[in-house]
């Protein structure tokens, strides 16, 4: 039974999310926010969803997964809006501390709405910044609001047993070396072979260490793979999740796998990112009384980011 909301998925939708971004140059633009949301209105999905505001992160909440010194420097260069929080990916801009804690705010305002039982399930666009470390920026991504999530979950709800699953285009690197020896974070990857991209990652062989070995599932993907491939290796993914089980589930579904986007080679249509959400959605209410958050992640192809995230909160709502 839901509290209050008579729509049982939400979506995050604000300016304050779409300022999350490098500039209008770079692939990470903030028209990334705002082409999804015209195609959200465009299939009138504001009918089936309760639409949630952005909610920014305190440094405390930030803290749970980074490093105190490394939002320290996050908050200085956000000042100054110059230099680079890494080698070279990832650009310091004018307000950046306040863009990134409300992407990680937002991810832990629907963790709290969904174990409130206010909605089951949400869709927050801007979020799945999978890159990033516990000391360091990385892949475009200042804070890992997942990190941040999977942390929340623990400290704040109680939740320890959480299964992470990830089909953007570049493996989640931040979230798997973060966790790698955390047997209670069950972990499942479909990404681009890291002999052909970014972060170069997420070998097979990669399946946790310690008391977490074979809690890890990395399921690289050739270079050109379309819909039947992933379809062919989906169940692995799902059979996995149900064999360790879950208390929450969160869903990375970066929309630069999807064919045509310009620094990927995979070529899924939308109807893999649907089949995704649909399942785990299914997957979820079997589980853990259907809790899950699906964050966007990437995606450099504004109409692929507008048809593969509507087809996804089509199949969560």
């Amino acid at each position: 039974m839901l509290n209050e909301s008579v729509h049982e998925c939400c979506v995050y939708l604000g300016d304050e999310l779409a300022r999350y971004g490098f500039g209008d140059e770079h692939p990470f633009g903030p028209a990334r926010h705002d082409v999804f949301k015209t195609a959200f209105y465009q299939h009138q999905l504001d009918r089936l969803t309760e639409i949630a505001p952005p909610t920014i992160a305190d440094q405390q909440t930030l803290e749970l997964f980074h490093s105190h010194e490394y939002v320290e420097k996050v908050r200085q260069q956000s000042k100054l809006g110059t230099g680079y929080l890494d080698q070279g990916d990832t650009p310091a801009f004018i307000g950046m501390y306040e863009a990134a804690a409300t992407v990680a705010g937002s991810v832990c305002d629907a963790i709290d709405r969904i174990m409130r039982k206010q909605n089951c399930r949400a869709f927050i666009p801007i979020a799945g910044l999978h890159h990033a470390r516990r000391d360091t920026a990385a892949g475009f991504c200042v804070f890992n609001d997942c990190g941040v999530g999977i942390e929340y979950l623990r400290a704040q709800h109680g939740v320890k047993r959480i299964a992470y699953v990830d089909i953007d285009a570049h493996h989640g690197d931040g979230v798997f070396y973060s966790f790698e020896d955390d047997p209670d974070l069950i972990f499942a990857d479909l990404h681009e072979d890291g002999r052909y991209l970014y972060p170069g990652t997420g070998g097979i062989e990669e399946t946790g260490k310690g008391k977490a070995r074979g809690a890890k599932l990395n399921i690289p993907m050739p270079p050109g793979a379309g819909d039947e491939q992933f379809m062919q290796v989906w169940p692995k993914v799902e059979a996995f999740v149900q064999r360790h089980g879950a208390e929450f589930i969160l869903l990375q579904c970066g929309a630069d796998s999807i064919a045509g986007d310009p620094i990927t080679h995979l070529r899924y249509s939308e109807a893999s990112h649907a089949h995704a959400a649909r399942r785990l959605r299914l997957l979820a209410d079997e589980l853990c009384d259907g809790r899950l958050l699906a964050m966007g992640g990437g995606g450099y192809h504004h109409s692929n980011i507008a048809r593969t995230w509507t087809a996804v909160v089509q199949a969560l709502a």
